[in-house]
C-alpha cells in the first residue's frame, strides 16, 4: 500500500501538482490514523493532506482509482448459452463454425463472460506503445486502440451476422435479443476493463519514468504519446537532425561519382592526349531523386507529417524538386507554400488552412484529385511517398487510382506509424501494402530520420 501511494504522489507531481515532503508525511500520518478499510475514507484522507488547491482536484479524482481502483469490477454479464436448449445450443454451434476461426474465439470468449487476463492486457498495450504514454488525456485514445487491435469493429459485424444466421435456422427472435443483449453487455464490460488497464498504465508511467531532459530520449517515444513541449522539442531537433543528413547524404553522393567508368566522357577528356587514357572519369553511381510526397495531416497523422515535410525542404539540396501534398478529405498543393516563406511558417499556413479532423479522412477522394489535377508531376524518375495511416473511414480507397499511381512512379513507398497488427477496421493498409515498393514503420522520430535517410540515398 506504501508504494501505491508514492506513485500516486510521484504521479501528481508529473501532472503538474505541487506536493511537498511535509504533505506526503501527513497523507502517510492520516492512513495510518483511519485505516483503509472504509474505501471513502481513504479518499478523503489521501484527498485533504496532498491537495492544497481547488484547481488540483479534478487532476487527484482522476489518478486515485487508477492507482486504488474504482471499487466496482467490470460489468460483465453471464453466459446466454446456461438458458440454451439443446437445439439452439446445436444452432449457435453451427453458426460460430461459418465465421473465420479469430472471430469465432472473440465472440465465444464474450458469450462466457470472459475478461482479459493482465498477460493479455499488457500485449496489447506493447502493441500500441501504451508503455510510452505518460498524458491521461490520451487515456481513452489508447483505449480504442487496443480494442481496434481486438478487433472489435469486425466482432460487432460478425455479431451481427451470427443474429441473421441464427434467424434463419429459426431460432426465436426473444432469445436472439437476449443473446445479443448479453454479448454487447459482455463487450461493454470488456471495454470498462480495457479504459481501466489504459488509465492504470499511464499512471505508472507517470509515477515512474523521469520527464527527459535530454532529446535523444524522446526519440524514441511514438508521436502519440507526445505531450505538446515534448513535440516543440522535436520540432527544433528536426533541424539538427536535417543538417546532419544534409553531410551525410551529399558524402554519399559524391563518393558514388567514383562509380562505374564512362567510356565516352574519357574518350572526350584524353583527344588532348591523342587519346591515351591518363583522366578516367566515372558515371554518377546515385542522381538526385525527384519526389512527390502526399501527407495526411488529419489529427492523428498532423504531427507525423508535419515533421516530414520539416525533413524535405531541408534537404532540398539533396533533392532534384519536390512537389508536396496535403490532404484530408481533399487534396490541397502546398509547395508554393514552401517557396513563398521558411519552412516553419509555411507548414503553420498549411495547418491552418487545413484544420484538423478525427473522422472525415477520406485519402481515396484525394487521390482522385491528384489524379485530375497533378499526374504531370509524377513521371519514370520520381519517388512517390505516401505518409498515413491508411485509414479512409469505410470510403472508397480507389485501389485503382493507387495502383496507376504506383505503376507511373519509379518507386513507391509508403511511411505509417502503426504496426501491421493494427491494419484492419477502417485501415486500408493490407490493400495499399501490396502495391508499394517498400512499406516503412515511422511511430517516432529515430524511425522516421532512418526512413528519410533510406528515401534519399537508397
Amino acid at each position: 500500500m506504501e508504494s501505491r501511494i508514492l506513485q500516486l504522489i510521484s504521479a501528481l507531481r508529473a501532472s503538474g501538482v505541487r506536493v511537498s515532503l511535509a504533505e506526503s508525511a501527513e497523507a502517510f500520518s492520516a492512513v495510518d490514523l483511519l485505516g483503509i478499510q472504509d474505501r471513502e475514507l481513504f479518499r478523503l484522507s489521501l484527498r485533504a493532506t496532498l491537495i492544497k488547491e481547488v484547481k488540483d482536484i479534478p487532476t487527484f479524482e482522476k489518478l486515485f482509482p487508477l492507482f486504488f481502483g474504482s471499487g466496482q469490477p467490470p460489468a460483465m454479464g453471464g453466459s446466454p448459452s446456461d438458458e440454451m436448449t439443446p437445439e439452439e445450443a446445436q444452432m449457435m454451434a453451427e453458426a460460430l463454425r461459418q465465421l473465420s476461426e479469430n472471430l469465432r474465439q472473440q465472440l465465444e470468449r464474450l458469450m462466457n463472460g470472459e475478461e482479459l487476463s493482465r498477460t493479455e492486457l499488457q500485449a496489447l498495450g506493447q502493441i500500441i506503445g501504451l508503455d510510452q504514454a505518460d498524458n491521461l488525456n490520451y487515456q481513452n485514445w489508447m483505449a480504442q486502440r487496443m480494442m481496434r487491435a481486438l478487433a472489435f469493429p469486425q466482432v460487432r459485424e460478425a455479431m451481427q451476422e451470427l443474429m441473421e444466421q441464427l434467424a434463419q435456422m429459426g431460432m426465436s427472435s426473444e432469445r436472439i435479443q437476449q443473446i445479443k443483449n448479453m454479448i454487447q453487455q459482455n463487450m461493454q464490460g470488456m471495454q470498462e476493463q480495457i479504459n481501466q488497464y489504459a488509465g492504470e498504465q499511464i499512471a505508472e508511467n507517470l509515477s515512474e519514468r523521469q520527464r527527459p531532459d535530454n532529446v535523444d530520449s524522446l526519440m524514441n517515444r511514438p508521436f502519440h504519446a507526445l505531450s505538446e513541449t515534448e513535440k516543440i522539442l522535436l520540432q527544433h531537433e528536426v533541424k539538427r537532425l536535417a543538417a546532419v543528413l544534409r553531410t551525410r547524404i551529399a558524402l554519399r553522393q559524391k563518393r558514388a561519382k567514383n562509380g562505374q567508368m564512362d567510356p565516352k566522357a574519357t574518350i572526350r577528356a584524353n583527344l588532348k592526349y591523342q587519346g591515351v587514357p591518363i583522366e578516367i572519369k566515372h558515371r554518377d553511381r546515385i542522381r538526385k531523386p525527384r519526389i512527390v510526397v502526399i501527407c495526411d495531416i488529419s489529427t492523428s497523422m498532423r504531427f507525423c507529417s508535419e515533421l516530414m515535410l520539416g525533413f524535405l525542404f531541408a534537404l532540398q539540396g539533396q533533392v532534384r524538386k519536390t512537389h508536396a501534398f496535403a490532404f484530408i478529405d481533399h487534396l490541397e498543393y502546398i509547395s508554393e507554400d514552401f517557396a513563398v516563406s521558411n519552412a516553419d511558417e509555411a507548414i503553420q499556413t498549411v495547418l491552418w488552412r487545413m484544420p484538423s479532423g478525427y473522422y472525415n479522412t477520406d485519402l481515396g477522394w484525394s487521390l482522385n484529385n491528384f489524379n485530375s489535377e497533378y499526374l504531370d508531376t509524377l513521371n519514370s524518375q520520381t519517388t512517390l511517398i505516401l505518409v498515413g495511416d491508411g485509414r479512409n473511414n469505410y470510403h472508397d480507397p480507389r485501389l485503382d487510382l493507387f495502383a496507376a499511381l504506383a505503376r507511373r512512379a519509379a518507386r513507391t513507398i509508403w511511411l505509417n506509424p502503426e504496426p501491421p497488427t493494427l491494419w484492419h477496421g477502417d485501415s486500408d493498409m493490407t490493400k495499399y501494402a501490396p502495391l508499394c515498393s517498400d512499406v516503412l514503420k515511422v511511430s517516432n522520430l529515430r524511425e522516421l530520420t532512418a526512413a528519410v535517410d533510406q528515401l534519399l540515398t537508397g
